[in-house]
């Protein structure tokens, strides 16, 4: 491994889960328009029409064998289909500041799942830097929300769920790294994705005739591209070189940019706790991915 193999790889990671917290505000436009399943659908179908000429062409396109298949299959179910749904089911009943607070606890589930499935051992370092992690999420979350929301307890089991589903699909991820190519395991990952959710999307086939708009179907590439192959083509990639455990740090971009793409796209204020959340986040990332002496 080259020396700065490991940064690349925490740039590849952190740039892909700061893809899928910005297309959080994205999906919801889409939302405004089309059935969530529908959304989910098309997505998953366009991205598989990307990156089907790109495995033929860059890894030959082989089937992966019986046991990661599967793997493949569990992940599209918990990294797609329930994560996706908890996400967006949650935010339609719960407030903001409840939903990103359940959010902010995806670096500590990927920590505890790494330490305990997984068998990956986590140094005092990375534990604190989850902690660091999830505190400053939360105090974000606190800053955008504002005083007078309410949540709800259902919305914020949706959510949770959805934590669980994601932190399933990077520990699940990272059983499969070197079996196969981060194309191939892409794009399986998202032939099974469209086919789960095909029995849901398909009875409001009709609805596809909003995308008639040009700046809804635009955002319906966009999301497509970002969130369903170029963030997945990044997290494999920098799975490659980082375990779960290190990796799972990483997921606290996801509420982090969801909070600053609402900062930005919807002129939300920018207070102190915002910039207390960003300072705990990426010292939580330093932590995690500071050098440390080898033994000899």
């Amino acid at each position: 491994m080259t020396p700065g193999a490991p940064r690349i790889a925490y740039l590849q990671l952190a740039a892909s889960m700061a893809l899928v917290g910005a297309n959080v505000a994205v999906a919801k436009l889409l939302a405004e328009a089309l059935p969530i399943p529908m959304i989910a659908f098309l997505r998953c179908v366009l991205a598989v029409a990307l990156l089907w000429p790109l495995a033929r062409l860059l890894e030959s396109a082989p089937r992966p064998k019986g046991e990661v298949m599967y793997n493949l299959a569990w992940q599209a179910l918990f990294g797609t289909v329930i994560y996706n749904a908890g996400l967006l089911a949650g935010l339609r009943l719960t407030s903001a500041q409840e939903g990103g607070l359940v959010l902010a606890s995806l670096p500590a589930v990927v920590a505890l799942g790494s330490a305990f499935w997984l068998r990956e051992r986590l140094t005092p370092p990375q534990w604190i830097a989850v902690s660091l992690a999830a505190f400053g999420m939360a105090a974000m979350t606190i800053a955008r929300s504002g005083s007078d929301v309410t949540g709800s307890a259902l919305g914020n089991l949706l959510i949770f769920g959805g934590v669980i589903g994601e932190a399933l699909y990077v520990l699940l991820a990272r059983r499969i790294v070197g079996r196969v190519g981060v194309i191939t395991a892409s794009l399986w990952m998202q032939i099974f994705s469209a086919l789960m959710l095909a029995t849901f999307a398909l009875p409001d086939i009709a609805s596809i005739a909003a995308l008639a708009d040009p700046r809804l179907a635009a955002l319906l590439v966009f999301h497509s591209v970002t969130a369903s192959v170029l963030c997945l083509l990044l997290w494999y990639a920098g799975l490659q070189r980082v375990g779960a455990g290190v990796a799972g740090i990483f997921t606290a971009f996801l509420p982090a940019t969801a909070a600053l793409v609402a900062v930005v796209v919807l002129q939300e204020a920018f207070t102190a706790i915002h910039a207390i959340g960003f300072a705990l986040m990426m010292l939580s990332v330093l932590i995690a991915t500071w050098p440390r002496r080898q033994s000899t």
